[in-house]
């Protein structure tokens, strides 16, 4: 397998094998952009949507799994019970393939509520991602990482990323996502590169996954395969395929990423 390679259901990782052991990782999972999203085909906002996005996900060659859980009205939540059920949904799908769950504080603002309901989780992720901006994170971060619970460094610009390295958790992490969030193409590869910039001269030698957002998260892809490093793509990063059409579902996503991971 080429080094660099993740995918997943509403996003997807391609993980560099120097970094691991055994085969590159996927990840699927569920967009934090409702109203984007919501327009795609197979949006996995209940657990039988995402055990059916992330199995097709998994079948694309996915290895690592994000989502996003959503409670009986649809909102995105952390409640125990509706993430310990999309928890099993994706396990169930796909065994073996680790968890990845989303911390965002948009889906709670409160770091003081974000911290109490992620401690109620009776089903734990084998990961989190964590961006690094929100207020509370290293606090909810050290909770996770005593429980088990592997951490996904979430990079948007370059202020988190000089954030980020002088943080005491640093080398706990399990990973560094580098997400530009500018749709832009040449504007995200340029902070993709100097986030990058910032991890090497502060010589932090964590995996890297890098994403961007829309139709920019495939240039941000293909610089980072051209670097040897991991990438995701999903629903949750663009609902494009490279030539700009409308993906069909995540799946497709998926198979386009290990694609240009391939060459």
């Amino acid at each position: 397998m080429p080094k660099g390679t993740v995918v997943g259901t509403a996003s997807v990782v391609l993980r560099s094998l120097d970094k691991v052991t055994g085969m590159p990782a996927t990840t699927a999972g569920s967009t934090q952009r409702i109203a984007d999203t919501c327009e795609a085909p197979g949006y996995p906002e209940n657990p039988a949507r995402a055990r059916r996005g992330i199995a097709g996900g998994g079948a694309a060659g996915g290895q690592v799994l994000h989502l996003h859980a959503y409670d009986e009205s649809g909102f995105e939540t952390f409640h125990a019970e509706p993430c310990a059920a999309a928890i099993r949904a994706v396990r169930e799908a796909c065994p073996g393939i680790p968890v990845s769950l989303s911390t965002s504080e948009a889906i709670e603002s409160d770091p003081a509520r974000r911290l109490e309901l992620i401690a109620g989780w009776t089903e734990l992720p084998d990961l989190v991602t964590a961006n690094q901006s929100e207020a509370g994170i290293i606090e909810l971060c050290e909770h996770l990482m005593e429980r088990g619970v592997g951490i996904e460094a979430g990079l948007l610009d370059q202020a988190d990323a000089e954030r980020f390295v002088r943080t005491t958790i640093t080398d706990a992490c399990a990973r560094v996502m580098i997400e530009p969030m500018d749709e832009d193409p040449d504007k995200a590869v340029a902070q993709a590169a100097a986030m990058e910039q910032v991890l090497v001269d502060a010589g932090v030698t964590l995996e890297q996954v890098h994403h961007g957002d829309g139709i920019a998260s495939w240039a941000v892809n293909e610089r980072a395969v051209a670097r040897g490093q991991g990438i995701r793509t999903g629903l949750e990063d663009t609902i494009f395929m490279p030539d700009g059409r409308l993906a069909p579902d995540n799946a497709a996503l998926v198979r386009a990423a290990a694609a240009l991971r391939a060459g």
